[in-house]
């Protein structure tokens, strides 16, 4: 494995003097487990809509960092997560998502209470120095936000509304009824490319005019702009004012585009149209390999038409485009006619710029230089 020192080579705090990551912290094993370890493992990782965990009882599973993780709603009304793992033999304990009154392992029958507390263990009776309300599933720090739950494993963290400062305030002025929107669709999708390559392509629209050029009709390139904060960047522009290849707009009452880059894998998206959000999650699988879901979050359960054509545009078109380009990106970073390459900056800060791809470099950066400190 190459040494911290060797991945911040050609860094610079100054992104118009700056190289990008090199390419071996987007290829070797070693930096992907890397990643798992010091990122993934310690920063607030999406899981779900609120929606999906205002009852009591209700719960979500979700794995992090590959770990097994539970959401759930107590009869008290708290939301807590837990390692889904039972105490008995490790294995897991709920599946899926719904509504439960309880807990019960499905290999032993051991029961737990939605707080967590060990409520039965079958033929414990005869156990030494065994005692069932000494027994408690491992917890998970999460926390509701903006409408969304997210957790983090790193038993230390701060919570997330503290460390995104203003990205609250600045979504819900453009989302107020964020918490009130529901599932609509879901588009999956299995990338032959390193997560940071996906995470780099989402933070610039350099590249729009030359692959996107729909989108570029979509939205007035010329009012795009990027601002980079603490753990997120905002990315805004207004809907365009002629007719486009993308999808009609003409009765929009959404005008903005407004896009959310939430540290390190959670995206956020307000395109034109209907009051909506459309959640893109990166999940890392291996140094070549992401998944991503996108999730529209709609004003009500069923697409209208104009959604319909979005979510459409967005699958065969958008998505289509920028996969291309993430995995032949990936091929030539595992040449060696590639080691780095400059990053290309614009002081005002429009979306022709990658400031926001230094931006993201530089937390990647801070998490392996505080990880193998």
């Amino acid at each position: 494995m190459s040494s911290v020192s060797h991945v911040t080579t050609g860094y610079d705090v100054d992104p118009a003097r700056s190289n990008s990551l090199v390419a071996s912290a987007y290829t070797e094993a070693e930096w992907f487990r890397a990643d798992i370890k010091t990122i993934i493992g310690r920063t607030w990782q999406w899981v779900c809509h609120v929606e999906k965990t205002r009852e009591p009882g209700s719960y979500v599973t979700a794995e992090i960092a590959g770990h097994p993780v539970v959401v759930v709603r107590g009869r008290d009304s708290i939301l807590r997560a837990f390692y889904n793992v039972c105490k008995h033999r490790a294995h897991e304990l709920l599946s899926g998502e719904g509504t439960t009154t309880r807990i019960m392992c499905p290999y032993h029958a051991w029961v737990y209470k939605l707080d967590g507390q060990l409520a039965r263990a079958p033929h414990t009776e005869n156990l030494h120095e065994f005692h069932v309300d000494e027994v408690c599933l491992d917890q998970v720090k999460v926390e509701e936000f903006c409408g969304f739950v997210f957790v983090n494993l790193d038993p230390a963290a701060t919570a997330l509304c503290e460390q995104s400062r203003d990205l609250e305030s600045e979504i819900r002025h453009w989302a107020p009824d964020v918490d009130k929107l529901t599932l609509g669709h879901r588009l999956t999708y299995d990338i032959k490319s390193n997560w940071k390559n996906v995470v780099d392509n989402f933070l610039e629209c350099y590249h729009c005019p030359t692959a996107h050029k729909d989108f570029c009709d979509l939205v007035d390139m010329d009012t795009y702009k990027v601002t980079t904060h603490g753990i997120y960047s905002s990315h805004m522009a207004d809907a365009g004012q002629s007719a486009n290849a993308a999808y009609d707009v003409s009765n929009a009452t959404v005008r903005t585009h407004a896009v959310w880059w939430l540290w390190p894998t959670t995206c956020l998206m307000r395109y034109p149209g209907r009051s909506s959000m459309i959640v893109l999650n990166i999940i890392p699988v291996g140094p070549d390999r992401t998944l991503e879901t996108y999730d529209f979050f709609l004003e009500t359960p069923e697409p209208n038409e104009m959604e319909l054509d979005a979510i459409r545009y967005l699958d065969e078109v958008l998505q289509v485009e920028d996969i291309g380009l993430v995995e032949s990106v990936q091929r030539g970073m595992n040449t060696p006619a590639f080691t780095q390459g400059r990053i290309v900056h614009d002081p005002q800060g429009s979306g022709k710029s990658e400031h926001a791809v230094h931006h993201f470099h530089g937390l990647v950066l801070d998490a392996y230089s505080r990880g193998f400190a």
